[in-house]
């Protein structure tokens, strides 16, 4: 259940890459209003107008001969694409996206470590973890050297590389990684929703590694948390919150949560529905 990381707004405010700052034909394209609107466009849940977003902004950073801008888009256009299931797109989106990252010469950057998750994330969904790996390493490197301690994107990380972890059998491995995904989210406002997916995945790690029957009451442990942590009455309920019970609704059912399954899917339908 990974869950896709956009980029964040500093991610964009660094410097302008040298190769640009002189070209007097370099149009850059409004980051902070087209990240705004395609904020808008996944609050609805409505994929096929943040698709018409993307190409959009897309096709003006490259008339625009802005190259800064066009790996925002790619960066973007990966996590779509991966979500709706279409293979090539998600691959090619990611590839444009790390070509841009040696073109620029922005290889240190944290935007850079944030553009490696998001491959790295594709490659897992389309069972590649051991190519996935090597990415969420050097993003790992990056971002425990450039980001602040116990930053919500380096939380992220751990969680997705756990996933990859535990396809390659690697569970212990894992178990850490969402240990410390959970340590850094709880530390986070409104980071119990990221919390709650790491227990889940952990949960689903432990199952894989001893079985069922061998695991229940780490399980039980894990899922247990996850709803209390669904369930904090502070979090917002927004577009974001909605995504999460959408996507952990299935994890609940599969451990029995039936109800609670089919209560997280119907606030998710509404909220999207009122958005």
């Amino acid at each position: 259940m990974a869950v896709d990381k956009t980029l964040k707004p500093e991610d964009y405010e660094e410097p302008a890459c040298v190769l640009c700052m002189d070209d007097k034909d370099v149009k850059p394209i409004d980051t902070r209003r087209f990240i705004e609107k395609l904020d808008s466009y996944y609050a609805k849940n409505d994929y096929e107008g943040a698709e018409r977003h993307l190409k959009y902004w897309l096709s003006e950073a490259i008339s625009g001969n802005d190259l800064r801008g066009q790996f925002t888009v790619y960066n973007e256009m990966m996590g779509i694409y991966r979500k709706t299931g279409r293979y090539d797109k998600a691959i090619a989106a990611t590839e444009k996206a790390l070509f841009l990252i040696t073109l620029l010469g922005i290889e240190d950057t944290a935007a850079a470590g944030t553009a490696y998750v998001n491959a790295a994330t594709v490659y897992k969904t389309y069972a590649m973890s051991k190519k996935a790996l090597p990415l969420f390493e050097k993003a790992k490197a990056i971002y425990e050297k450039t980001l602040r301690e116990n930053d919500s994107r380096t939380g992220g990380l751990y969680n997705n590389m756990a996933l990859s972890l535990s396809d390659l059998h690697r569970y212990d491995e894992a178990v850490e990684y969402y240990i410390k995904a959970i340590d850094i989210m709880l530390k986070n406002e409104n980071g119990e929703l990221e919390a709650a997916i790491s227990y889940l995945n952990m949960a689903n790690a432990k199952e894989a590694q001893i079985g069922a029957e061998a695991a229940e009451e780490f399980i039980s442990d894990c899922v247990e948390k996850a709803k209390q942590l669904i369930d904090t009455p502070t979090l917002k309920r927004d577009g974001y919150y909605a995504f999460v019970c959408d996507k952990c609704a299935p994890t609940f059912e599969y451990y029995g949560y039936f109800l609670y399954a089919i209560e997280l899917k119907e606030t998710a339908r509404k909220i999207y529905e009122r958005a």
